[in-house]
């Protein structure tokens, strides 16, 4: 029998490699910006086309490369960062593997050029695909630049599997906002299809977060500061009335790296509990400072999953340091028990005439008097219960004359019937709501269920669907415009969406600098916080991108719909439970949400009589 193993081609291993590391753009742009860095740069440029697709560059002032050492770079697992493996155990820079440059000159057409400070002339490499075509002089100032052109072209498939451009893009400002942040003693610039994205000089980091995010993050924003004999904390958190309905600004980083860890998200998220508002998040931007020897960052091919020898103990500290902060800085209410209360107060002024305190009595008062007895129930409540009286009446008047339709719902194979019952009185219809979350109704045949939140999900799908296919609008306008302000990510979506946001009812203008003027909102939720609103509808409709390969409008209404949607847990008045009863069975699939899921059960006679034998 043949030998079958064998050794793969460089090539081959390389692309193998590059679908760890290089995953879509971003990921080429973390790893030579980390590079740049790691070089020693004070100053980087980053320039993109079409998202990273077409052209990724990196242009900085760093320390340079030899002729040997540029050649050498693009070699698998060659790396000035590491010479044996307990290196691995003190690692303080970015990039340490040695696989960047090799996985990337894998999957692309690439040109380096740079130049030691101390030569008088720089090299230049162009490497196609791991084929090195050749190495020459060339004139370039101090530091490095590597353009990665046509990312993907030699594996068409993988490029086939990138997203939008605006989405891509987006990864890439994420990754580009991970690194600027954290370190703010560089200089960066960021274009984009030769449009200026971000100019950011050196700065300390809350002006480099303010310069970042936007200015209204200059008051958002409380210091954490906190030395142990194990870690040192640094950073900011955000105010908790400023806290967001998405997760975007929460950042954690460890010896100036970015990584993500759920255990210590939750010490947050614990350290803020019962001062955000309903499914809001903190914003946070948290540097730790931590012995190398303690944290294994070599885990995973991004780095960004790092492992901490004592998790539990550093957990306890995070969430120690990040009360205090809201402590320190008046946000959460504190007593102070070093004060005795009852010796606090002020001594009246010199030569203050104090008087006993006394009742004032009025003495025509006769309680048996009708005029003076008064009703446990307010006004309010009176007119309230009068005009739904009004409306119940007006309600019965205008479809006593009408035929009426009762429902009866059978589920048999995942079929619904409706069946039509002439002239049968809307009084003669009950209905409670069970745990303000179901609705139930009697029928024919037995019980009907209804799930409150999936039948108001439905309705309002639907709705929304049919806006935005038919180009109509229900805007209800504002009477005072308001403000609102997001970052970079979620700007570019709103300008994205915005033709079919209108058509949802919110009539918004582009303010500049990451800044809306909200002019209208849909008319069923003119009362809501638009930041707030809009917020939610994007936390959604960025969760269904990932989730669900879904077209853009059906994700649109599918995120609004989700997001104003009635939710479990909030009573309703007969009118409200009668609407939603009506407007569901008007939808075309009252029996299904939109995410699939059932929206009626019924209980039938037989069935309930086999529950109590």
């Amino acid at each position: 029998m043949a030998d079958i193993i064998h050794l793969l081609p460089d090539s081959v291993a390389n692309q193998i490699a590059a679908g760890e590391v290089v995953q879509r753009p971003a990921s080429a742009v973390k790893e030579l910006l980390e590079n740049a860095i790691d070089a020693g740069a004070t100053n980087i440029q980053l320039i993109i086309k079409d998202a990273g697709k077409t052209l990724i560059q990196v242009i900085d002032n760093g320390n340079g490369m030899s002729d040997t050492d540029a050649r050498l770079a693009f070699e698998r697992h060659a790396t000035s960062k590491i010479k044996n493996a307990n290196d691995l155990f003190s690692i303080k820079t970015m990039g340490f593997r040695g696989e960047a440059l090799a996985s990337i000159a894998a999957i692309a057409q690439v040109e380096l050029k740079s130049k030691l400070h101390e030569q008088a002339l720089g090299t230049q490499v162009l490497i196609e695909g791991s084929e090195f075509k050749c190495q020459e002089v060339c004139q370039f100032s101090n530091g490095t630049s590597i353009a990665v052109k046509n990312l993907f072209f030699n594996v068409p498939a993988r490029r086939n599997f990138l997203k939008s451009d605006i989405q891509e893009f987006n990864h890439i400002n994420e990754e580009f906002t991970r690194i600027a942040i954290i370190n703010p003693n560089i200089s960066f610039s960021f274009h984009h299809n030769g449009k200026l994205v971000f100019q950011l000089d050196k700065s300390n980091q809350k002006q480099r977060i303010v310069n970042i995010l936007g200015k209204t993050y200059n008051e958002k924003l409380i210091p954490v500061q906190q030395e142990t004999n194990i870690i040192k904390f640094t950073g900011f958190i955000g105010k908790p009335e400023f806290a967001r309905k998405t997760r975007g600004e929460q950042y954690f980083f460890v010896n100036n790296r970015f990584f993500k860890h759920p255990y210590f998200y939750h010490a947050i998220e614990n350290a803020f509990q019962e001062l955000l508002p309903e499914k809001s998040f903190p914003t946070y931007f948290i540097n730790f400072e931590i012995d190398p020897k303690e944290i294994d960052i070599n885990i995973h091919p991004t780095k960004t999953e790092i492992k901490f020898l004592d998790e539990k103990t550093i957990y306890a500290l995070l969430r120690s340091v990040v009360k205090q902060s809201i402590g320190k800085f008046n946000l959460s209410p504190t007593l102070d028990f070093e004060i005795e209360q009852s010796l606090s107060l002020n001594p009246p002024p010199k030569g203050y005439d104090l008087k006993p305190p006394t009742i004032k009595i009025n003495p025509e008062f006769n309680p048996f008097d009708k005029k003076n007895t008064f009703s446990y129930q307010s006004k309010t409540q009176t007119d309230r219960e009068i005009s739904n009286q009004h409306n119940w009446e007006k309600l019965y008047e205008e479809r006593k004359n009408q035929v009426l339709f009762k429902r009866e719902i059978v589920e048999t194979q995942q079929k619904i019937e409706i069946k039509q019952t002439e002239n049968e009185n809307i009084t003669n219809v009950s209905f409670f709501q069970l745990q303000n979350k179901y609705i139930v109704t009697s029928i024919k045949s037995g019980l009907l269920i209804i799930d409150q939140q999936r039948a108001s999900e439905r309705i309002l799908f639907e709705q929304f669907t049919e806006s935005i296919i038919n180009k109509t609008s229900f805007s209800q306008q504002q009477l005072f415009p308001q403000t609102i302000v997001f970052n970079h990510n979620d700007t570019e979506l709103i300008k994205e969406l915005k033709t079919d946001l209108y058509y949802l009812g919110f009539d918004i203008n582009d303010f500049g600098l990451n800044t809306f003027v909200v002019n209208g909102c849909p008319a069923d939720c003119i009362d809501e916080n638009p930041q707030h609103l809009i917020e939610g509808m994007l936390e959604n409709y960025k969760k269904n991108l990932t989730d669900l390969k879904i077209e853009s409008k059906i994700n649109l209404a599918l995120s609004m719909s989700r997001n104003m949607a009635i939710k479990y847990g909030r009573k309703l008045e007969k009118e409200e439970i009668q609407n939603l009863i009506d407007k569901l069975f008007a939808c075309k699939l009252p029996y299904q949400s939109p995410s699939g899921k059932k929206i009626l059960f019924t209980l039938t006679m037989d069935e309930l009589s086999e529950k109590l034998k």
